[in-house]
């Protein structure tokens, strides 16, 4: 009896939880229509779910574009420091160092009082068979005034720069002369150079100074080494300092010329990337010179994998200062509005196994930022022992003992010059008063400076010029008072930095490495390696922590060199 009554009341229950559902849905569906949110939704969905609401509903209009190039470098710089987002705007900018060329209109330019000012004009190249020369002033583009605010690196970029063969024009104001000249300039391929000087530093030793690892440098290196051939070398300095790095493929190629077959150079290695050996090929032609690498706190990644090859495999002597410790491989993935980004995939690791990769906090690092600042003040650039090994030691082939966790230590240490350092040598310099001064005098001076030819004779006459007292008065009248005492304890510095770039300014990059290193500390240390014969490391003397474990792998198979994915990066 009680279970027909229950029966009874089963429809009517049914109905009053259709009637609730229906309530509750239509709650929701007002409250939440539009919103298609999805409480399980992937985070991906999420994010989308989220700029499609902004801008279906928010109550000013808002641009989408814009936003999502703010929101993805703040996701990037959850994951590491390297990993990076480049707007579709400036990637250009950002890729051409790493390019063999481009196309423009073949300047230098530096810009001072809003004006751009050009620096140096290539050789045959689109300008100066227009007829524009050092020191012209730019004034319009295209008809348009190009003064002013509106003036910046990233704008004249944008105006000079442009699809091969076709045309700019450009309106001149030129030195002694109010009338503004017209130019119609053709734009081509302009190289881009990274390799910036080649020479010898004295008769039996050659000097190579690479300033990027890109798509052209290995070709580049070969040019240099067969020049240097010419000229008789028997021993070869390679300077990485301030070599911030690049492609992961050029550095391979180029430690190759230097190993004999079946050493490891790099190996790569991440979450979603299976190791990866790249080892030489016996096929380098210079495989028994007398070798050393030049580093300093400024030379990352592609040139931190050069250097480590070079001291794991007990190759050449490294000379310097520690590098900055970039053990992180990116690479590159565009997306279809031209933007791109590049994300870390792998860490790369020197033939001993170590990782230099110096430490860092996902999030955003203050610390990892102020690095060398840290290390500048902790007085590691001035003692040897001032230097702070965070990683665990290897061995290299011979048995030296090498660190991870860090950057390079050079074999040889050798501290920054602060020999006649004061105050107002630092102030000169972070001012860019010392700049603006060598292109002022630079720009007065350029007929008679024309004249000179040959670095040397250029720079003996530029220290009979007393460039440092008209600094100095120059200087005064901007802000920088006066300081005898210190400017006669800082000449040498001033006038090293001041005729270095004027010299820079009037001749070209070749000629500014020369000057700079004449007296430079490290090239002296340099020479005194190849007259003792050092240049090769020697096996250490057995001790008895010799007996740890060695990192390194002697018996892997060999494997040709492989081709690097050309969009691998190692860039810091």
């Amino acid at each position: 009896m009680a279970q027909n009554k229950s029966n009874r009341y089963l429809p009517i229950i049914m109905a009053l939880c259709v009637v609730i559902g229906i309530i509750i849905g239509t709650f929701y569906t007002n409250h939440f229509s539009g919103n298609r949110l999805n409480i399980i939704n992937s985070g991906s969905n999420r994010l989308n779910n989220i700029l499609h609401i902004i801008d279906d509903q928010y109550v000013d209009k808002v641009d989408i574009d814009s936003l999502v190039d703010k929101a993805i470098p703040l996701i990037l710089a959850e994951l590491d420091p390297h990993s990076v987002y480049i707007n579709a705007k400036d990637v250009q900018i950002a890729t051409d160092d790493l390019k063999g060329s481009f196309s423009g209109v073949g300047i230098e330019f530096t810009i001072r009082e809003d004006t751009i000012h050009v620096q140096n004009v290539i050789s045959n190249g689109p300008a100066e068979r227009a007829g524009l020369v050092a020191g012209d002033k730019i004034v319009s583009v295209d008809d348009k005034p190009f003064v002013g605010k509106i003036v910046t690196n990233e704008e004249a970029m944008h105006r000079l720069k442009g699809p091969k063969d076709t045309k700019v024009k450009l309106g001149v104001l030129r030195y002694g002369s109010n009338k503004v000249q017209y130019f119609t300039v053709t734009r081509g391929d302009i190289p881009v150079k990274s390799i910036s000087a080649t020479y010898m530093l004295d008769e039996n030793t050659g000097y190579i100074r690479i300033k990027s690892f890109g798509e052209t440098t290995y070709s580049d290196l070969l040019i240099s080494l067969a020049k240097l051939s010419q000229e008789g070398f028997s021993n070869l300095v390679i300077d990485l300092r301030d070599n911030t790095g690049g492609y992961l493929q050029s550095a391979v190629q180029m430690v190759n010329e230097f190993l004999p077959k079946d050493r490891l150079i790099v190996y790569t290695q991440g979450r979603k990337s299976p190791r990866h050996d790249y080892r030489s090929d016996g096929r380098g032609s210079y495989q028994k010179i007398p070798l050393v690498v030049l580093i300093n706190e400024g030379s990352a990644s592609a040139s931190e994998i050069f250097a480590g090859a070079i001291q794991d495999n007990d190759r050449g002597t490294i000379i310097g200062r520690r590098s900055f410790g970039k053990g992180l491989v990116q690479q590159q993935l565009p997306f279809a509005d031209g933007s791109l980004i590049r994300l870390t995939v792998a860490r790369y690791y020197t033939p001993s196994g170590r990782c230099i990769q110096k430490p860092y906090t996902a999030g955003g690092d203050k610390n990892y930022e102020q690095d060398l600042i840290s290390r500048y003040e902790h007085g590691e650039f001035f003692n040897q022992d001032s230097i702070k090994h965070t990683g665990p030691a290897y061995k290299t082939s011979i048995g030296r003992t090498v660190y991870g966790g860090g950057g390079i230590t050079p074999d040889i240490f050798v501290p920054e010059d602060t020999l006649g350092m004061t105050s107002y040598y630092k102030q000169a310099s972070m001012s860019g008063l010392i700049l603006q001064f060598a292109f002022t005098y630079t720009d007065d001076n350029r007929l008679k400076l024309n004249n000179f030819k040959e670095m040397m004779e250029l720079s003996d006459y530029l220290v009979k010029q007393n460039t440092v007292d008209k600094f100095a008065t120059y200087a005064d009248q901007r802000g920088l008072k006066r300081r005898n005492l210190m400017i006669m304890k800082s000449h040498k510095l001033l006038e090293r930095y001041i005729n270095s770039r004027i010299i820079y300014n009037m001749l070209d990059e070749s000629a500014w490495n020369q000057y700079l290193n004449i007296d430079d500390p490290v090239i002296k240390a340099t020479m005194k390696v190849f007259k003792n014969n050092e240049a090769f490391p020697k096996k250490p003397e057995p001790k008895a922590e010799d007996n740890k474990k060695v990192a390194m792998n002697s018996k892997m198979p060999y494997e040709h060199l492989p081709l690097v994915h050309p969009n691998l990066i190692a860039v810091s």
